[in-house]
């Protein structure tokens, strides 16, 4: 009996071996891998676990209520990746940087596109609520080298736990966000609000699986940046606050040791007036230090038509020059469109839950 024959009949022991012989005549060749991969790792699920068919109903009872809870402005199976930690190790697959490299984290949903630029040294608040922070930093290479002209994205949550598109009757359009760009020494400042902790939302089938693994819903206080200069890796990352309860159980896994920060009290007048901020006050340092785009590296003549495979990306041309780092267009594409479908999501994930 030939191979072929024993894989025709499905059974218990040779499932996976079954369902992905009919992948075979595939021609896109990263989708049958990924998918010989996902069932090959599903059925080894279900073969350990050994579900119950009510147990089996159940999981897709919740599956169908998560897309059922999907529109336009809120986004369950985002979510249900989130607090997986499956968002933030593709996150972390795809940003793997030397050591010295600011790291990234989760972008979030509250990220939104025609933010005003500031004036270096001014505020981000436009309602004056909460406990003003004096931000300052730097943005050098790993090598400590200053990158002059570095456009500081950022954005951060009320003193209440809120984002300004989560409350758009309430607070001011733009609040707590601004871009900024570095001095020639890479140094900038600006002020802010000491940033609050705040629940995702827990009202659709995420929440019930949270509550069934007594697990919690919050995310730490942090304030949210998107780091850029010409020539360099753009860093999306999160500062967060030293000594938050709830650093150690993010609800999404953002929290790198890296990535916190002391937000240092202050109650001294002549220092506030010096720094044009309010007394008593805080300070963070936040230092930021993207790494270089490695340079194009040209590949060796190819005649023409001759295709070779890089990281999933068919090549054809003659000479074709590729980014040893972002090593192909297709890679540089899920750069840019990962930003883009996460920034659709603004005002959606967690701005549909009208509490915390």
């Amino acid at each position: 009996m030939s191979l072929a024959d024993s894989l025709q009949y499905f059974t218990e022991e040779n499932s996976a071996d079954v369902v992905c012989a009919r992948m075979q005549a595939a021609k896109n060749e990263r989708l049958a891998n990924v998918m010989e991969s996902a069932v090959r790792h599903l059925h080894a699920f279900v073969k350990e676990v050994e579900p119950t068919i009510e147990e089996w109903e159940q999981a897709i009872g919740f599956l169908t209520d998560t897309g059922k809870m999907c529109d336009d402005k809120r986004q369950e199976w985002i979510l249900l990746s989130d607090v997986l930690g499956v968002s933030m190790l593709v996150d972390t697959i795809n940003t793997r940087r030397p050591s010295g490299a600011t790291e990234n984290t989760v972008l979030g949903p509250f990220h939104v596109e025609g933010v005003p630029e500031r004036e270096m040294g001014d505020t981000v608040s436009e309602d004056g609520k909460g406990e003003e922070v004096y931000v300052s930093g730097k943005v050098t290479d790993i090598d400590g080298n200053p990158i002059e002209g570095a456009i500081i994205d950022t954005w951060q949550a009320s003193h209440d736990g809120y984002y300004d598109n989560q409350q758009p009757d309430i607070q001011p359009e733009h609040n707590l966000r601004g871009i900024f760009r570095t001095r020639a020494d890479g140094t900038y400042n600006y002020r802010a609000i000491l940033p609050c902790s705040y629940g995702i939302p827990d009202d659709g089938p995420v929440g019930v699986i949270l509550r069934g693994l007594s697990r919690g819903s919050m995310r730490p206080a942090h304030l949210h940046y998107i780091v850029s200069a010409p020539g360099y890796e753009t860093v999306t990352t999160h500062y967060f606050v030293k000594g938050d309860p709830v650093l150690e159980d993010d609800a999404v896994f953002g929290v790198k040791e890296s990535l916190i920060a002391d937000f240092e009290q202050h109650d001294d007048s002549s220092l506030a007036r010096k720094l044009g901020v309010s007394n008593p006050f805080r300070s963070v340092e936040a230092n930021f230090r993207p790494c270089r785009r490695r340079a194009e590296v040209t590949l060796p003549p190819r005649a023409l038509g001759q295709k070779k495979r890089f990281g999933g990306f068919i090549c054809t041309a003659p000479a074709i020059k590729l980014s040893a780092y972002l090593n192909d267009a297709k890679h540089k594409q899920r750069e840019k469109h990962g930003i883009t479908r996460n920034r659709k999501r603004c005002g959606g994930l967690y701005a549909a839950q009208s509490g915390r």
